[in-house]
């Protein structure tokens, strides 16, 4: 079993980070602000404000920041500004074995969904696909901050992971697996194949979720994961939303999956509530789940946080 962090209590401190791309330093003072609302301190990393073109400073700047937040014992959650990109370029600066000894709530989606597989194979951490310092803010729906103070701060033996109201999960190919789960954006998760970080699926639940690609380049990525042997490795899969991913000659992203995902007949559901989107479930990465298509259910069989 992967390591379940401490759970997050009101009055704890979150360490501010930013890991890939940079971000005005007016918006993260502004969403710092509102995050002070919920009770909790704030410390900020060293090189959050940082810029170097597309990066937010160097590779090992970005991980020194995020290695000074796992070893500051006050930390008890690790907040990313931001994804984007370069999150890849910080996995050779990282102590994986300090990380262990150190486990921390870590959440993101984007560009760190690298770092959040890259935690759980290497330092055997259960992270959370979830909420960034981007989304406090007055748009974010209550949702969003339900499902992520749910699962950072409250230990659960299981959680069921619904949908908001009128949103319904939808089960397109039948089956009951259970195994850890894995994945989140795509684009960010394909890369690092070929690679010493490269994603494990084997016998797991493989999520993938995707924003703003044309659905040809979503195709690409899919059937470059198809040649690397992962689908066929995969237990089950869950289709998160293709947020902003526009038709390309005629194909829709529901037509891609009928057309390439549902003839693999995997366990799989689809239109789950994920990361780009407006509304976004708090999905544990590297925590056990069971998929349950026939009883359209997805649920976290084992506990994320402890006290």
């Amino acid at each position: 079993m992967a390591i379940a962090p401490s759970i997050l209590r009101q009055g704890d401190t979150v360490g501010v980070v930013t890991l890939g791309s940079p971000l005005s330093r007016a918006t993260i003072d502004a969403r710092i602000e509102v995050l002070k609302t919920t009770g909790l301190n704030i410390i900020v990393g060293d090189h959050v404000y940082d810029q170097d073109g597309f990066l937010a400073g160097t590779d090992e700047d970005r991980a020194q920041d995020l290695m000074t937040m796992f070893q500051n014992e006050e930390v008890k959650l690790i907040l990313p500004t931001r994804g984007g990109t370069g999150v890849a370029g910080i996995l050779p600066y990282l102590d994986f074995d300090v990380i262990r000894s150190n486990p921390k709530l870590i959440t993101g989606y984007s560009d760190i969904t690298i770092l959040l597989n890259t935690l759980y194979q290497y330092a055997d951490l259960i992270t959370l696909q979830s909420l960034m310092l981007i989304d406090f803010n007055s748009g974010t729906p209550s949702y969003n901050f339900d499902q992520f103070f749910t699962a950072t701060s409250i230990v659960q033996s299981t959680r069921l992971i619904s949908n908001p109201p009128n949103i319904p999960m939808i089960s397109r190919i039948q089956g009951n697996v259970t195994g850890p789960l894995v994945g989140g954006n795509l684009t960010s998760f394909v890369d690092t194949l070929g690679t010493p970080y490269e994603i494990d699926v084997t016998d797991k639940i493989l999520l993938i979720e995707e924003t703003h690609e044309p659905t040809n380049t979503v195709y690409r990525y899919i059937n470059h994961l198809q040649l690397a042997g992962k689908l066929e490795a995969c237990a089950g899969i869950i289709m998160g939303e293709c947020t902003g991913c526009l038709e390309a000659y005629g194909v829709s992203y529901q037509e891609l999956i009928e057309d390439v995902i549902v003839p693999l007949g995997k366990p799989l559901m689809t239109n789950v509530t994920t990361a780009h989107g407006l509304y976004k479930a708090a999905l544990p990465i590297g925590a056990v789940v069971n998929l349950d298509t026939e009883a359209n259910t997805l649920t976290v069989v084992e506990p994320t946080v402890v006290a």
